[in-house]
């Protein structure tokens, strides 16, 4: 009996040794809770045509990944993918981006981007005209903490824009 008794003892403990390791694994322990939530939420993938030689896009893309996305970079220019994602010229930047079938125009804040993806409008993308200073990318030391206002334009299915969000800084 004795036998029997530490026999099914022994299987209790290793059942309960593998299930917390699998719960460890998981990170579901008491304290790796915020773990699970991080590692749970896997970076947003992103892809960026761009000139190779353009420091402003290569900046972007560092705002980018330093707001949890995961970037995909083509140093190719952006012509043909504004072409090609249907993002009227008059729009232009030195960059496109594609996201989760949307277009991302210039010098887009990763907070409007996550709003997009949150909010899922009808519609062809974001853009930031030009090149505004004090936009993410066009924010470097050399530009002495400029800060010019811009607006972020959502571009409707017809081409047609309307303010999505706004940066009016003094």
């Amino acid at each position: 009996m004795a036998r029997t008794e530490v026999g099914s003892r022994a299987r209790s403990l290793s059942r309960r040794a593998t299930l917390k390791l699998s719960l460890s694994a998981l990170g579901l322990t008491t304290f790796g809770m915020p773990l699970l939530a991080q590692s749970g939420s896997r970076a947003t993938e992103i892809t960026v045509w761009k000139d190779p030689s353009c420091g402003c896009c290569g900046d972007w893309v560092a705002h980018l990944q330093q707001n949890g996305f995961q970037v995909e970079v083509h140093n190719t220019g952006n012509a043909d993918a504004r072409q090609r994602l249907g993002v009227p010229q008059k729009l232009g930047s030195c960059h496109t981006a594609q996201i989760a079938g949307y277009a991302i125009e210039g010098h887009v804040p990763a907070r409007e981007v996550r709003r997009l993806l949150k909010e899922r409008p009808r519609a062809l993308g974001l853009a930031v005209p030009g090149m505004p200073v004090g936009s993410p990318g066009m924010d470097a030391p050399e530009y002495g903490g400029r800060k010019d206002p811009f607006d972020v334009l959502l571009i409707e299915l017809n081409g047609s824009t309307r303010n999505f969000q706004s940066y009016h800084r003094s």
